[in-house]
C-alpha cells in the first residue's frame, strides 16, 4: 500500500469520527451588542421647535372714549380701527427629558411624550390695518389741530394683538399645531420603520 492511500484512508477516517461528535462552537468567539442611541430621537431633537401651524385673522377695533357729564358732540373720541395680522402655534422640541421617547423592544412601536403646542406673539401687519373711521368732538377735533400724535394709534394695535391672540384660541389653532405635529412625527417614523406612533401632549393621551 502506498503512503499516498494511506494518507486517504486516514483523513476519510478522522472526517467520519469528527461527524460523530457534537459541535460546542468556539466559547471564546466575540459578540457585537447595538446599544446605540435610536435614529428617532436624533432626529426629534434636530426639529428643536415645529411651527405646527399659522393662522390668518382680521379683527375689528372699536374704542369709543367720553368725558362724564359732556355730551360727545363736545368731547369724545370713537375709532373704529380694521386689524389684519397672523398668530404662529408651534411645539417645542428642546429640552425633552427622559423617558420622553420610549421604543419596543422589538423597536416597531414608539411613544413620544411632547409639551402642549402654544401660540406664538401676534404680529399686527401694517400693510392690512387702518383706521375705517374716526368720529371726534368740537373740543377734540381743535385741539388734534395742534396736538394730534402719529404715535396715538399705538393702543389700537395693542388690542388688536390680544384680539388676534384670542381670535387664534377660538379659532382651535392650538388643536390644529397638535394634529398637524402627529401626523409629521407619524409619517417620519414610518419611514425610520415604525410600525405604531403615539403622541402624548402635555400629559395626557392624545
Amino acid at each position: 500500500m502506498t503512503l499516498a492511500l494511506v494518507a486517504l484512508i486516514l483523513v476519510v477516517g478522522l472526517t467520519r469520527i469528527a461527524g460523530l461528535i457534537p459541535s460546542f462552537g468556539n466559547p471564546f468567539a466575540s459578540e457585537t451588542v447595538d446599544r446605540s442611541q435610536p435614529t428617532l430621537l436624533q432626529a426629534i431633537e434636530d426639529l428643536s421647535e415645529y411651527q405646527a401651524a399659522t393662522g390668518q385673522f382680521q379683527v375689528i377695533i372699536d374704542v369709543e372714549d367720553d368725558t362724564r357729564f359732556i355730551p360727545s358732540f363736545l368731547r369724545g373720541e370713537r375709532t373704529v380701527f380694521l386689524a389684519g395680522g397672523t398668530v404662529d402655534a408651534s411645539v417645542n422640541f428642546a429640552g425633552l427629558g427622559e423617558g420622553a421617547i420610549t421604543v419596543s423592544d422589538d423597536s416597531t412601536s414608539a411613544t413620544i411624550r411632547l409639551p402642549p403646542a402654544r401660540l406664538s406673539e401676534p404680529r399686527v401687519d401694517p400693510e392690512r390695518s387702518f383706521v375705517v373711521s374716526r368720529e371726534r368732538g368740537l373740543l377734540d377735533r381743535a385741539a388734534s389741530v395742534f396736538s394730534d400724535s402719529p404715535t396715538g394709534e399705538r393702543d389700537l394695535y395693542l388690542r388688536a394683538q390680544d384680539r388676534l391672540t384670542a381670535a387664534a384660541a377660538e379659532a382651535g389653532l392650538i388643536e390644529r399645531a397638535e394634529t398637524n405635529t402627529r401626523g409629521m412625527l407619524e409619517s417620519m417614523l414610518a419611514s425610520l420603520g415604525f410600525d405604531e406612533v403615539t403622541v402624548i401632549f402635555g400629559g395626557g393621551p392624545a
